[in-house]
């Protein structure tokens, strides 16, 4: 009974900034990697940004400087802080937390829902 649900998505004009939230609930043992993807229609899903446990992070070239990952281990929580976006980051954005759980203790990926979010002016 994991779940991982995603937050704060919405309509912004180009240039203004969003602050998505994930967070993962359930019986738990131990969150390992955590990573935001997005998908527009029409396109591949594509990787934007993961992190580790200890907080290594990497990043899609096409947001580079612009969005930063960042986790709340406590809190079982994620986070992707964009800034300047463009209408060109229009797109689904899905959560993904790779975890262990009680009832499945070997390593498995959860994913979210999604949240929308639209930049246009």
């Amino acid at each position: 009974q994991v779940q991982v649900v995603e937050t704060g998505g919405g309509l912004v004009q180009p240039g203004g900034s969003l602050r998505l939230s994930c967070a993962a609930s359930g019986s738990i043992i131990n969150i390992y990697d955590m990573a935001w993807y997005r998908q527009a229609p029409g396109k591949q899903r594509e990787l934007v940004a993961m992190i580790t446990r200890s907080g290594n992070t990497n990043y899609a070239d096409s947001i580079k400087g612009r969005f930063t990952i960042s986790r709340d281990n406590a809190k079982e929580s994620m986070y992707l802080q964009m800034n300047n976006l463009a209408p060109e980051d229009t797109a689904i954005y899905y959560c993904k937390a790779s975890l262990t759980s009680l009832r499945l203790r070997d390593i498995n990926d959860y994913w979210g829902q999604g949240t929308q979010v639209t930049v246009s002016s």
